[in-house]
């Protein structure tokens, strides 16, 4: 699913009180490795990865912050079905999206708002009706992680609440090579805090 869903995004029974949280450090570990396995093997590929064939070939694996279940927290999510508008990217390319809904969350001690976007001409491929995405930018963009900010995959939320996993925020392809046009992550999705969760910075491949 990342491969197809990042080529598309860089084109060439519901609780109204939140629910206990309760983490399995060694299950989220061993989940998030499993993220992580999948998406170096997807930049070793040929047939997905961004890199140019001589980095690809000298590709061993994406620099990611540790694991960190601090990162992992209990959202609220709040349909917020929004006008369909063109998304700016990192090129003149605009893709159309729809506001979705927002999420609400604590995190570093702060409260936050993000907000979830549907794909339009994604969403009409029956495999990929229900997926959302989540664009962001935070603290750690331009120094640690990637200056254009960072994604995370979504389904549409079923419950109120849902588990928002920081550490599974990964850069876009446009991070790794100017032959990709990516979305730029809309202002009102700036976190005024550090994300230190997920892929790192693009380093020397």
């Amino acid at each position: 699913m990342y491969k197809y869903l990042l080529f598309c995004l860089c084109f060439t029974a519901c609780h109204s009180v939140k629910p206990a949280f309760k983490i399995n450090n060694i299950q989220h570990r061993l989940a998030i490795q499993t993220f992580q396995k999948e998406l170096n093997l997807s930049f070793a590929d040929s047939t997905s990865s961004p890199l140019s064939t001589e980095d690809r070939l000298q590709f061993e694996q994406l620099a990611f912050f540790d694991i960190d279940s601090n990162f992992r927290c209990m959202a609220k999510f709040t349909p917020k079905m929004g006008k369909v508008f063109k998304m700016k990217t990192t090129t003149d390319r605009q893709v159309e999206y729809r506001p979705y809904g927002q999420l609400v969350f604590e995190l570093n001690g702060q409260k936050h708002r993000l907000m979830l976007y549907q794909n339009i001409k994604l969403s009409q491929k029956e495999k990929y009706k229900d997926y959302l995405f989540l664009p962001f930018t935070d603290a750690t963009n331009g120094s640690d992680s990637y200056g254009g900010g960072r994604y995370i995959d979504f389904k549409i939320p079923q419950q109120k609440w849902v588990v928002l996993d920081f550490n599974k925020a990964y850069n876009p392809y446009c991070a790794y090579s100017s032959r990709y046009s990516c979305p730029i992550p809309p202002p009102q999705n700036d976190m005024n805090t550090k994300v230190i969760a997920g892929v790192k910075a693009p380093q020397d491949h």
